[in-house]
């Protein structure tokens, strides 16, 4: 193959209690990308739609993650990217690590695979890093990989995957506002108390549990932030009335997708999850704030060919 066209999925990382190491990949949001060879050899960025992103390679999260992969082959020939933007940058669900895979992902595919999963997310984090100024890989790793997946380790990368019970969806509203990942960090604490953080890693080891055991009333009582969420959710307007009616309506949960303004919300069956998605509309629908709303099973597949 010459080229290819591929589909990057959004994700939702932190997943309440799992800051910067859970994440789960999202069926409904993507990016469209499409990646050929060209006889001259480099990276180049050659069409952008969506959204008014770099085209300078080494300023592209997509053209970053390219080229820590193009310098770890030898080959005569090099790569162009076309992006097609349907995740707003700044959303919260993985707009950046959506460029980022989707640009390896499909060079790993033209060149015949040479790298695995875990070896492409190590490149793809060259890429995120330009987006939110550290490098994590709770957003890249469910796209790449698909499903749940905690990040145990990023030197080096080592990604867990975790099976997602097969009732589970998210609800997702997206507010029109833009936090950065960076602005986000900032006003996230140094030191936490430790019984905070006793009460985080336990939530976070049952949360872990409950996916593996499709146990939906401990998915219920794990999904409690004590560190991030008290700061992050003062940066989104109406977050605690989202939350409130969200549980209202019959969710395991409510938080914060990624570092906002989106936030998640899961719910066992789609029913459910479109009985949160009115009940969150109408909220929002009465704030002047403009807003998209989206229901999705979780994406076991991952990044993948078009």
């Amino acid at each position: 193959m010459n080229e290819i066209k591929i589909f990057s999925p959004a994700t939702v990382a932190n997943v309440s209690c799992g800051f910067d190491v859970l994440g789960f990949c999202l069926d409904s949001v993507g990016d469209d990308m499409v990646i050929r060879k060209t006889d001259k050899k480099g990276i180049y960025i050659t069409k952008i739609e969506g959204f008014d992103l770099p085209f300078e390679t080494e300023l592209n999260v997509a053209g970053v993650s390219a080229l820590a992969m193009y310098n770890a082959i030898d080959v005569d020939f090099g790569f162009e990217i076309e992006i097609y933007k349907n995740i707003k940058p700044g959303s919260g669900i993985g707009s950046s690590a959506a460029s980022a895979v989707g640009s390896v992902f499909g060079m790993n595919e033209l060149l015949g695979r040479p790298f695995n999963k875990t070896q492409l997310t190590a490149f793809a984090i060259k890429g995120e890093a330009i987006a939110s100024k550290c490098e994590h890989a709770d957003n890249l790793a469910p796209a790449l990989f698909g499903g749940f997946t905690l990040v145990k380790s990023i030197n080096p990368v080592q990604i867990l995957e975790i099976p997602a019970p097969s009732a589970i969806c998210a609800t997702i509203i997206h507010p029109q506002i833009e936090i950065k990942t960076s602005e986000s960090r900032a006003v996230l604490p140094k030191e936490v108390a430790l019984a905070d953080a006793i009460t985080q890693w336990a939530n976070v080891g049952s949360l872990v549990h409950a996916l593996h055991t499709s146990d939906y009333d401990l998915i219920q009582n794990s999904l409690q932030d004590v560190i991030v969420e008290p700061h992050r959710s003062k940066l989104i307007p109406h977050y605690d009335d989202v939350k409130k009616a969200s549980l209202a309506a019959g969710s395991l949960g409510c938080g914060i997708s990624g570092s906002g303004p989106s936030i998640f919300s899961l719910s066992k069956g789609l029913e459910t999850a479109n009985k949160v998605k009115e009940a969150i509309h109408k909220v929002y629908a009465e704030t002047g704030i403009e807003f998209d709303i989206h229901v999705s099973k979780i994406n076991t597949e991952g990044v993948k060919i078009v």
